[in-house]
């Protein structure tokens, strides 16, 4: 934040707002600040929004070009102070294009790296994921005793799922395969 305080400090604007979220762009749902900020565009609040970092803003470069065919329809301009673009310019259009895509394919490139090594490590016979509840330390005396509640009708199946610390649906599971 102080870095774009003081982009913004060199440029002589003046900072009418400042939206901070801690979810990743691909989660709308907990982007509130977000939102906020789409919500301040539409009522024309601001001349231009400056962020860090392109990859901090969007989450696609469709997403990219239909945001800022919005705002560029508001009169918003869109800044980035780490690479250096400013969307009010014909360079700085391009600049966002070619780094947009850019960043849209290195993301691809390295979703299709951990999969194939999602692939690789399955076939080498190593989990993937959570270990299963029966793997927990203890797990074996626990589920003997809560089974025997459970046989005897002392719990609850609800019970017996909070007291393996586990969903309920996992209980159902074990019940079955005893």
């Amino acid at each position: 934040m102080l870095a774009l305080r003081d982009f913004a400090r060199l440029q002589q604007w003046e900072v009418t707002g400042e939206y901070v979220d801690h979810a990743p762009a691909n989660d709308p749902l907990h982007r509130t600040a977000w939102r906020n900020l789409l919500d301040e565009a539409a009522k024309r609040r601001f001349q231009a929004v400056l962020v860090f970092k392109l990859d901090r803003a969007f989450r696609s470069v469709k997403h990219m070009h239909d945001t800022l065919a919005v705002w560029e329809a508001q009169g918003i301009g869109f800044v980035s102070a780490r690479e250096g673009f400013d969307t009010r310019t014909a360079l700085g259009r391009l600049l966002l294009n070619l780094l947009a895509s850019l960043a849209e394919f290195e993301l691809e490139v390295l979703s299709e790296r951990v999969k194939a090594g999602m692939v690789r490590a399955r076939r080498q016979g190593v989990h993937i994921g959570r270990p299963p509840v029966t793997a927990r330390a203890g797990f074996a005396e626990k589920w003997a005793a809560v089974r025997a509640d459970l046989e005897a009708k002392r719990i609850s199946r609800s019970e017996a799922a909070r007291r393996l610390d586990c969903g309920y649906a996992t209980l159902l599971r074990l019940l079955q395969g005893s």
